[in-house]
């Protein structure tokens, strides 16, 4: 049975997966790996979220505030055994409800050229490519994206 478990950045198990997250990042960033790293601490998020099957740890995903009506997306990562299998969907859709819940109205995230899998979770769960955001602006190995969280008229 899959769960999905809101914590902050501090549980041990969303640490390991953050771990297993910058390794992978490491190998697909190359030498960008170090500019990336910079913006990817994970020391004070209070909203994180730790998916596991029975009792064990498969994938995570956080949020930050990036201003008063928009959460920024951080730390996605699914263990490879576990992918292709929707978790990484079902997390970002947990960390939508919980962005709602909080009273934000969209998201945002940023991912790399280097993550095509990611780029199409992202286009598949209803994210738009904008224009690259805060830190990201002029980085041309960043894709940007959004979602607003409030329905259609």
């Amino acid at each position: 049975m899959i769960t999905t478990n809101r914590t902050d950045s501090g549980n041990a198990d969303f640490q390991a997966l953050v771990r297993e997250l910058d390794h992978d990042l490491s190998i697909r960033d190359g030498e960008d790996h170090a500019f990336y790293a910079q913006f990817n601490k994970t020391g004070s998020l209070a909203h994180a979220m730790v998916a596991y099957e029975d009792a064990s740890p498969i994938g995570c995903g956080a949020l930050k505030k990036y201003s008063d009506d928009t959460m920024e997306v951080k730390r996605m990562y699914v263990a490879p055994h576990k992918r292709r299998q929707g978790m990484a969907a079902t997390i970002l859709s947990a960390l939508e409800a919980w962005t709602r819940e909080l009273g934000y109205k969209k998201c945002i995230l940023e991912t790399g050229k280097n993550q095509p899998e990611a780029i199409a979770l992202y286009k598949k769960c209803g994210y738009t490519i904008i224009p690259n955001y805060g830190q990201y602006k002029g980085i041309d190995n960043s894709v940007c994206f959004e979602r607003s969280l409030i329905p259609a008229p």
